[in-house]
């Protein structure tokens, strides 16, 4: 039976439409990858010491690739990710003939955002687990970033080693707390499962959502059941956890190893927030607009909860589910010390 997704045009779709990489010799290329390995493990003990979380290498380690490698882990990661929203969707049984035409339409429509995307991220850690692939893997792009410090027209050496104590935060918070990665791959399950396939349903939902005029709600909001809006709440606070967290490790790590940092978080910053065209269009669509506010909003929680009760105080945050901020509490890091800490 014809999968809800053709995974593999998704795959293919998505290496056709890649843009190349950045100029370089082959010499050039390989220096970049080692470099970015040394960068990784450099990055090692400096996040440990300020973190206070341990990680095991074995298992959750780094790798440096190339977009093409990106886009397949991330196919991969899609398919795991959705399979409860694919399964009801393919319980629905559809006639073959249209099955198969959404099935490629779809994959085609992945495939060119996957495409796109791979020539953005930087670095990205594999929460999901996949069948057969090794666990926990943070990927480096490596022209990705080397496209970046050119733009940015700062030490190449500096900037991957300012990257890698971003990224292996990441790393750690997922190799350091056991429950972490079952936690974020059930909460998305489970907002997945809350999906209405029932189009007469969801066009009531909003219709009755624009009757209402809720004030400050998007259209693909207005879509959520109450249930999914709580589940995407939990997620958002999460994720701005995870960011920001990273964000504040690497600027409280910079300094030490790293002596151009000022230089790059400036540099860095001024064009995290300067999209325009089609560029800045895309990033509205996808929510990238929503993760920078992660990054800046979830740094000012962090540093607002080390402040109190400094960073063995924070790391309680790591200690279980209940512990982790809720949304409202992002912004009010005081409420968290008060409801965790008592």
């Amino acid at each position: 039976m014809t999968d809800v997704i053709d995974w593999p045009l998704a795959l293919a779709t998505g290496r056709r439409l890649a843009p190349a990489g950045p100029e370089a010799t082959e010499v050039q290329a390989k220096a970049a990858v080692a470099d970015l390995r040394r960068a990784a493990r450099r990055a090692i003990m400096p996040v440990r010491e300020v973190t206070g979380l341990v990680a095991p290498t074995e298992e959750h380690h780094a790798v440096v690739v190339a977009r093409g490698e990106w886009i397949r882990a991330n196919i991969e990661q899609m398919r795991v990710a959705t399979e409860p929203l694919t399964q009801m969707l393919r319980d629905r049984a559809p006639s073959p003939l249209v099955r198969e035409a959404g099935a490629r339409t779809t994959a085609i429509q992945m495939g060119a955002i996957m495409a796109w995307l791979s020539s953005k991220v930087l670095g990205q850690y594999e929460a999901f687990a996949v069948p057969g692939a090794t666990p926990g893997r943070l990927m480096l792009v490596a022209p990705n970033i080397v496209v970046a410090e050119r733009a940015l027209d700062v030490p190449a050496r500096h900037f991957r080693l300012w990257v890698c104590l971003h990224e292996e935060t990441h790393r750690v918070q997922f190799g350091a707390v056991p429950w972490l990665s079952s936690y974020f791959t059930g909460e998305v399950h489970a907002y997945l499962r809350g999906t209405d396939t029932d189009s007469f349903s969801t066009v009531r939902r909003l219709l009755s959502g624009l009757r209402n005029r809720e004030a400050g709600r998007g259209v693909i909001d207005l879509l959520h059941t109450p249930e999914q809006r709580e589940i995407l709440d939990r997620l958002t606070a999460l994720m701005s956890l995870l960011e920001g967290h990273a964000d504040v490790v690497m600027d409280e790590v910079g300094p030490k190893i790293v002596p151009t940092v000022a230089t790059i978080r400036e540099r860095f910053d001024q064009r995290r927030s300067h999209h325009r065209g089609l560029d800045a269009l895309l990033r509205r669509l996808l929510g990238l607009d929503a993760k920078l506010r992660q990054y800046t909003e979830g740094a000012a929680f962090v540093r607002g909860v080390i402040d109190q009760v400094g960073m063995e105080g924070f790391n309680e945050v790591w200690t279980s589910p209940a512990a982790l901020p809720r949304l409202s509490e992002i912004t009010d890091p005081q409420a968290w010390v008060r409801r965790v800490l008592g």
